[in-house]
């Protein structure tokens, strides 16, 4: 019997893993930022943590309250984030609401997040094959009668930072296609302090950093708050996680080397970095 597991990498030796040696930065917030380490440094890496964001619970569940209390009216409900997610079905726990209210609704998660997903509701309805917005919108534009839809997005509650153009594209789209769209806060999306990064951002000014690995753009947007200027991370080649977050990126001025083509994993973005120093 042939043996299969995932530790098998672990025990190879670092010099023969294709990210050996190399620093790369993690500015996803530390919920996200684990499991990214996590496969770098199957592939021989050194993750920094620098998680530019953090996501925690709402302070006033006002709206979320009341989408839950008439969640029997919308047909979809859309979750664009594993903390859409948690946050969500947290809520229907701390208010004795039972999973069951959903039977008859449609529930849509992007790539891995569909695990979540699953273990919350006990179903998953669409997992689009394009693991972003484009995937969502073109899914259910091939569904019949969907202009007679209602459909929920629980999304974060961006503060300190300009909110990414991704959830506002998404909702436009789908009302392009005559949906009712319900987007209700789930969760909070802030920006941290860059005083409690001091030796992170040396590190990055010095060159001692070989990759800055973006997982979302308001990581970028918090990230270019705690720097100077564009020189205090010239030496750094800049990963980003999928063509959405590559995209804001170059609006923002930010020049990428590293876009993830498998972006429904994390495992994706680590080969993507991989194969950048393999050229």
């Amino acid at each position: 019997m042939r043996i299969k597991s995932t530790e098998i990498n672990l025990l190879t030796p670092s010099k023969k893993l294709p990210l050996y040696n190399k620093r790369i930065l993690v500015t996803a917030p530390r919920n996200y930022a684990y499991r990214l380490s996590e496969q770098i440094i199957k592939k021989g890496g050194l993750p920094v943590l620098m998680p530019t964001i953090e996501t925690c619970y709402l302070s006033n569940y006002t709206q979320l309250d009341t989408a839950l209390s008439q969640i029997k009216e919308f047909d979809w409900i859309i979750f664009t984030s594993r903390n859409g997610i948690t946050a969500f079905f947290h809520r229907m726990n701390d208010l004795d609401i039972p999973v069951s209210v959903l039977e008859n609704c449609q529930l849509c998660a992007l790539g891995k997040d569909s695990e979540s997903l699953l273990s919350f509701s006990g179903k998953v309805d669409l997992i689009p094959r394009e693991s972003g917005p484009r995937g969502i919108v073109a899914e259910l534009s091939k569904l019949g009668r969907i202009h007679e839809k209602k459909v929920l997005i629980p999304a974060p509650e961006v503060v300190s930072l300009p909110e990414p153009n991704v959830i506002p594209n998404l909702i436009t789209d789908l009302e392009n296609l005559g949906i009712e769209v319900t987007r209700v806060p789930s969760y909070v999306t802030q920006g941290l302090d860059k005083n409690m990064y001091s030796i992170e951002l040396n590190l990055i000014r010095q060159g001692n950093i070989n990759v800055i690995a973006f997982s979302s753009t308001a990581e970028i947007e918090s990230f270019l708050r705690m720097v100077n200027c564009p020189s205090d991370y010239e030496d750094c080649a800049i990963a980003c996680f999928g063509p959405y977050t590559a995209a804001n990126a170059q609006n923002l001025g930010v020049n990428v080397s590293i876009v993830s083509e498998d972006y429904s994993s994390f495992e994706g973005f680590a080969e993507a970095i991989a194969k950048f120093f393999a050229v």
